[in-house]
């Protein structure tokens, strides 16, 4: 039975919880320190690697830590398969990440509970899952992109804190361990990544790319952090003594252990050229506070033992923090969660919340009035595109498998029934100009134009999956380095897309990607644009709920659409200029935070509680309506923009957000917090500083920019400060 997360999510937030929580770590490590004692240096050294073997005369049994939760517990079988984490992102739910958290950990202790009994300790069964990503989507070529929740710190922030306290659970013991990554300045390019060094400076590291991450170690207590593959501004990020010692330990407090991501190790000699061999990697690493190996390079260690380049204590210091969090999850105890039945996994409450999380994640970009659909109109709905009956189109990456899934056509002929005839053609290959190899090029379009012909409205499903955007080595681009080259559709669909937008029939495009995607074509000539994302293994049913008005469409994007690259830096320039909404120079095609209803929610009057003071967090009273006759949910969004100083963003930033619902002409009034530090700005120098005689907010359903208001028809509310 899922616990509400209004009763859970503020856990740790007050100081006797806190006490509690640091004195149960306190007496984990002291077990941890017992048990290590007795290992020889050998068995110190073996248990710092991901496959740690058993260690029999002392009880320890073998542990692999290498698990996946990123949206589900990932390549271990079957489990519930949640919208692709921008999917997730897109509901900007914080409520709705916690239980989506609450159902992987309990799946993973189903799993990790029967794999234990049957003997299985193999990879992929533990409760060390080393998930969110928590890095910046700071350019839409960037292939893993999707992992992420969008490219702004502060969506990233409230959303990674409830994910990562429903992983970990409020019990005495942890119920899986979560671990952010990656740690830090990483979002491309893939296929440099073992070599690039990412420079940012000081601004721009503690106001874009580091405060995710203070907030998964300040708020939500994490177990552990991943170094990333490349440099920071010269150091291996999983031997970075900036990043790792003095602010992640020394400033942030951080108590969990450490971990590279896998083979990272092995980049310092053989593609970063920092070190000569594996036996300077590994003390290199180990010297600077890595305390496991995703890989096998830590082999080493007992060479550089010998060498004197690394000391037993630091040795056993790595090993003590991995025995505190196998001890936090009660690995050698009986705990709370050893009677989770595997029956959970899949369970109905399960996939009936991974069903809300589709509904929640998929935006509305257009609408000239077509959706929603009406039954007793359509007699024939065409259902076109590559991705309309593709599973791999529901998944993303890092996912589970699912004993059912239901692709966008299968939603639409379910929903349809027997009272519309539904027809189909894939129109073209996903990402080769023919489908089948002996005929020539097009070889789908024909079929297409006859399915257009006889339909009354046409849904387009266009875009992406795991095989074009993902993870170095992912197979279908070109240079297998999981990044996209452009923000263009591959040529087959292109040409699809023009063909049937041309047919004057109606066309609503539902694009699948994890991120922007030049949609210029479909904004000009189709009736409707929807942005699906890759939305879990049913998540053609929220669609099709969608289309046809059973649900009311209330996702926002967490990420800027642009229209050309044109408009971006160089991708391997870090530098935050002329990136993202908050630096953009140029209007987006889609901007951050908009997405559209089937309702009308207007922000009526906003208004703070108190007088404004910038030493302490600020109430709004925000008055909002449905002016329509159709239940919705809505995001009332507060951006600030502080004035008369030079280090403030371009344009006015996200400091708060809330998900509502309201009934067809419901009114109510919100309580949202804004907090006092977004009345600060960062300096060149990386500190938070007070620098404004005065700010704005910014109050509405949208980011207050010229393109929102254009396309929603709204415009924000503002609130005037003065200090």
């Amino acid at each position: 039975m899922l616990l509400k997360y209004a009763d859970r999510i503020n856990k740790f937030s007050d100081k006797e919880d806190w006490r509690n929580n640091m004195r149960d770590r306190e007496e984990a490590r002291k077990r941890a320190e017992q048990l290590v004692e007795q290992m020889t240096t050998d068995e110190m050294a073996g248990q710092l690697k991901f496959d740690a073997p058993a260690i029999e005369h002392l009880g320890i049994p073998e542990y692999n830590w290498w698990n996946e939760g990123l949206h589900g517990v990932a390549r271990a079988g079957t489990a519930t398969v949640f919208p692709q984490a921008i999917g997730m992102a897109a509901a900007w739910d914080p409520e709705l990440m916690y239980l989506e958290a609450s159902v992987i950990a309990e799946e993973a202790r189903a799993k990790y509970n029967v794999s234990v009994k049957y003997g299985d300790r193999d990879i992929y069964k533990g409760l060390t899952l080393w998930s969110p990503n928590v890095n910046i989507f700071r350019d839409p070529r960037w292939g893993r992109g999707h992992e992420t929740y969008g490219e702004d710190p502060v969506l990233t922030s409230r959303l990674a804190v409830p994910f990562i306290k429903g992983l970990q659970g409020d019990g005495k013991y942890l119920k899986t361990a979560a671990c952010a990554k990656h740690f830090a300045v990483h979002s491309g390019p893939e296929a440099l990544r073992h070599s690039f060094n990412a420079v940012a400076n000081s601004k721009d590291m503690f106001e874009t790319y580091l405060p995710a991450f203070e907030a998964c170690v300040k708020e939500a207590d994490v177990e552990a952090v991943m170094g990333a593959y490349n440099r920071t501004n010269g150091e291996p990020c999983c031997a970075n003594e900036e990043l790792m010692k003095k602010i992640l330990r020394e400033k942030w407090g951080f108590q969990g252990y450490y971990v590279s991501d896998c083979w990272a190790i092995r980049d310092f000699h053989e593609n970063h050229h920092v070190t000569n061999n594996g036996v300077e990697s590994s003390a290199l690493a180990l010297n600077t506070g890595c305390d496991l190996n995703c890989g096998c390079t830590y082999l080493c260690l007992k060479e550089a033992l010998r060498k004197h380049l690394v000391k037993k204590s630091t040795l056993k210091q790595a090993a003590v923090r991995l025995f505190t969090t196998r001890y936090l999850l009660g690995m050698f105890d009986e705990t709370e969660y050893d009677q989770i039945p595997y029956s959970c996994v899949e369970s109905k409450e399960h996939l009936e919340l991974a069903q809300r999380a589709a509904e929640e994640s998929i935006v509305l970009l257009k609408n000239n009035g077509i959706l929603p659909l009406r039954k007793e109109e359509i007699h024939v709905i065409g259902v076109i595109g590559p991705n309309a009956d593709n599973r791999k189109s529901l998944e993303g990456n890092y996912h589970g498998t699912a004993s059912h899934y239901i692709t966008a056509l299968e939603g639409i002929q379910d929903y349809a029934g027997e009272d519309i005839r539904v027809m189909y053609s894939k129109g073209s290959h996903l990402f080769m100009d023919k489908e089948e190899q002996l005929a020539k090029e097009k070889d789908r379009l024909s079929e297409a134009m006859a399915v257009a012909e006889y339909s009354d409205v046409i849904v387009l499903c266009v875009g992406l999956d795991e095989t074009l955007e993902g993870e170095q080595g992912d197979t279908g681009n070109r240079d297998a380095s999981g990044d996209k080259e452009d923000l263009e559709f591959p040529k087959g669909q292109q040409e699809l897309m023009k063909a049937v937008l041309n047919t004057g029939k109606p066309v609503i495009v539902c694009n699948f990607t994890g991120s922007a995607m030049n949609l210029s074509l479909a904004e000009e000539k189709a009736d409707a644009v929807i942005q699906a994302w890759y939305p879990g293994a049913r998540g053609g049913r929220a669609l099709a709920k969608i289309l046809f008005g059973e649900v009311s469409p209330c996702g926002k994007l967490p990420v800027t659409f642009y229209k050309s690259l044109e408009q971006l830096p160089a991708y391997e320039d870090y530098s935050m200029k002329g990136r993202t909404y908050r630096y953009l120079t140029e209007e987006p095609l889609y901007p951050f935070g908009y997405g559209l209803t089937y309702g009308d929610v207007q922000v009526l009057d906003a208004q703070p509680t108190q007088k404004p003071d910038k030493d302490h967090d600020m109430v709004l009273l925000v008055k909002v309506k449905n002016n329509s006759d159709r239940d919705t949910k809505e995001v009332v969004q507060v951006y600030i923009r502080n004035e008369g100083t030079s280090y403030a963003p371009l344009h006015p930033v996200l400091c708060a957000f809330m998900k509502i619902k309201l009934d067809a002409g419901e009114e109510k009034t919100l309580e949202i917090l804004v907090p006092s530090d977004a009345y600060c700005v960062i300096n060149d120098n990386g500190e938070k500083i007070f620098d404004s005689p005065s700010s704005i907010l910014y109050i509405g359903t949208s980011s207050p920019d010229k393109r929102s208001e254009s396309l929603s028809g709204k415009k924000a509310k503002e609130v005037q400060i003065h200090w």
